[in-house]
């Protein structure tokens, strides 16, 4: 295949104040392709984009995770080999496991591209979903961070979104009863029917809380959401109980929720909190990686993918994801993957 004579990517254009409004914060543009594939280096397209609701930190001004106006929106995604230089370890037609951001085409260091194996049973867009940063998270935050134990009570809040779905799912795998919380009855069904959760409650429903409550108490709650939600969980917390702080979907689109009032339950029940940022943990990938495609390859672990076509989509894409209430894991497909 030649290379391009041009490339797309989004660019992030202004800082939203307050609800994402994708049409505001993001211009798509097109530019001619000028790049030489040089040593050590290879020319890659990309195949799927992974759209998470974290990307939602990097537009925030004075965060930790903020990029700078005029620069492309970070991402990472699958793409295939075109073209190598010289000295290059990967070869013309090899998927790779990359973050060229969103953009079709680029040139990158093969010392940045992962090369990916598809045994029996995985299918390439998995490596943006169960095999990618969604699984990884819910699998090491779970494993290595919560400790699931079999026969333990075990809460996932934000159940039904791309990390939540495999954490609800993977607990069950591991022997624990699991409780799933969703914004609706839709999800709620959902999540019982497909995923085999144990229960799963409307956070919406006006008895909410008590429903949670009824329970009998958490040893393990995988925290996607913060805020008032983290701080009643607190009080529910049985002894030595663990909370995976992994994500807060709470905050999104400039809400800052209160403080957290309870923490004072976990000194009480010896448990404790600890925040997990996936990166740190890479050298529990090859195990969780292993595991997962077992678990694919066996048909025990089910996929729940949204998948939109065009780059042109990504910028919508991550706006719907607060607003539409997609269950499972949302993407981009930018080309069709080579027979």
């Amino acid at each position: 295949m030649s290379p391009p004579t041009h490339v797309q990517e989004v660019v992030f254009a202004a800082r939203p104040v307050g609800a994402l409004v994708a049409s505001e914060v993001f211009r798509l543009e097109t530019v001619p392709y000028h790049l030489q594939v040089g040593e050590g280096e290879a020319l890659v397209q990309t195949l799927y984009l992974s759209i998470d609701a974290g990307f939602r930190a990097f537009l925030d001004e004075g965060t930790q995770l903020t990029i700078p106006l005029g620069e492309v929106m970070r991402g990472s995604g699958v793409g295939v080999v075109r073209e190598v230089g010289t000295g290059s370890k990967v070869a013309v037609g090899d998927y790779v496991y990359y973050r060229p951001g969103w953009r079709d085409w680029g040139v990158y260091k093969v010392d940045t591209l992962k090369v990916l194996l598809l045994p029996i049973g995985v299918q390439l867009v998995d490596y943006v979903g169960a095999l990618g940063s969604s699984g990884l998270s819910a699998y090491i935050g779970l494993t290595v961070i919560g400790k699931i134990k079999r026969g333990e009570t075990l809460v996932v809040s934000s159940a039904a979104g791309a990390v939540g779905h495999l954490v609800c799912q993977m607990g069950k795998l591991l022997g624990a009863r699991v409780i799933a919380i969703a914004g609706s009855p839709l999800k709620c069904e959902v999540l019982e029917r497909e995923f085999g959760v144990d229960k799963a409650l409307n956070y919406k429903a006006p008895t909410f809380y008590d429903d949670l409550k009824a329970i009998g108490g958490i040893d393990v709650y995988f925290d996607n959401v913060g805020g008032e939600m983290l701080d009643f969980v607190m009080t529910q917390m049985k002894q030595f109980g663990r909370i995976v702080a992994c994500g807060t979907i709470s905050r999104i689109n400039g809400k800052e929720p209160p403080g957290l009032r309870n923490y004072m339950n976990l000194i009480v029940q010896s448990a404790k909190i600890e925040g997990f940022f996936l990166h740190h943990y890479a050298q529990f990938y090859p195990a969780a990686l292993e595991q997962i495609s077992s678990w694919l390859a066996d048909g025990k672990l089910k996929r729940k993918l949204n998948i939109l076509d065009g780059l042109d989509k990504a910028p919508q894409a991550l706006e719907d994801m607060f607003t539409k209430g997609f269950v499972g894991k949302v993407c981009v497909r930018l080309a069709e993957v080579d027979d």
